[in-house]
């Protein structure tokens, strides 16, 4: 089973796809419960929607094809908490994002497993995108990284209200340049939709691990509500009309990062 799929690119854009997958190994299958294996938490159709932008700008998609549920490739690998004294999951999750148990009474893993999959499943996953970033920096001599996340409107273990149907991650401006994160803001803004700029999201493990300005790696996170492409209950139908009206959206703020960051080494 291939934890990592990558469409190469030769532009100086990286998609990051990090909970898009769907599959788990048969040894992590038979401890889950039922809600365990129907993986509720992915990130529904991310491929799809951004398929189209991947194409015109030349990325490079790099995809987790395992559920999160086996391992989150998005979290510290050592365990710390990316958002301290707030609800969160964990490296290789036992709950859902609504608190619910995912696997069997007792059948959680412990830490030698892990630790199997946190090699087996994690480390390829960065291996390959460390490799896209890097090939992207010195072919253009720098990099933009762009983490694609979806999530329901609506989850009120993790944040209170309604998500704004796009959320700008940028580790509160760290991991990329002023430049970039303002032209990801000026673009969401001029599309009347709702956003917010490193609010409840600020940025996962990718964007606050790869983002590195200093060296032209530019990252940078969008959680996306999935309101605004598809249906937000099982059986999570893809709604092709409303997600045409926010894919458009979408390639108007990856145009003007990209923009940005080519000016910034211009």
């Amino acid at each position: 089973m291939t934890p990592v799929t990558v469409i190469p690119g030769d532009g100086p854009l990286v998609l990051g796809q990090p909970h898009v997958g769907t599959m788990i190994p048969p040894e992590v299958s038979v401890a889950l419960n039922d809600r365990g294996r129907a993986v509720p938490d992915t990130d529904w159709w991310i491929d799809r929607l951004y398929a189209g932008i991947a194409e015109r700008t030349g990325a490079t998609v790099v995809r987790q094809t395992l559920s999160r549920f086996v391992i989150d490739v998005n979290r510290d690998p050592s365990g710390v908490s990316l958002y301290p004294g707030q609800n969160t999951t964990t490296l290789c999750p036992t709950t859902t994002f609504d608190a619910e148990p995912i696997y069997r009474d007792g059948c959680e893993p412990d830490a030698a497993e892990i630790d199997r999959r946190r090699r087996l499943y994690f480390a390829p996953f960065h291996v390959a995108l460390a490799g896209a970033i890097e090939a992207a920096r010195i072919r253009h001599g720098y990099c933009v990284l762009y983490d694609c996340h979806s999530i329901r409107s609506v989850v009120p273990n993790l944040f209170p209200g309604t998500l704004p149907v796009f959320s700008i991650g940028t580790n509160g401006g760290t991991s990329c340049a002023p430049a970039i994160r303002a032209a990801a803001i000026d673009a969401a803004e001029a599309s009347g939709m709702s956003f917010v700029a490193d609010g409840r999201f600020k940025g996962g493990w990718i964007t606050r691990h790869y983002g590195a300005p200093e060296r032209d790696v530019h990252a940078i996170q969008m959680e996306l509500a999935q309101s605004a492409y598809m249906q937000e209950a099982p059986p999570w139908t893809y709604e092709a009309p409303v997600a045409a009206r926010t894919e458009a959206v979408l390639d108007r703020i990856i145009s003007a990062i990209l923009e940005a960051a080519s000016k910034l080494e211009a």
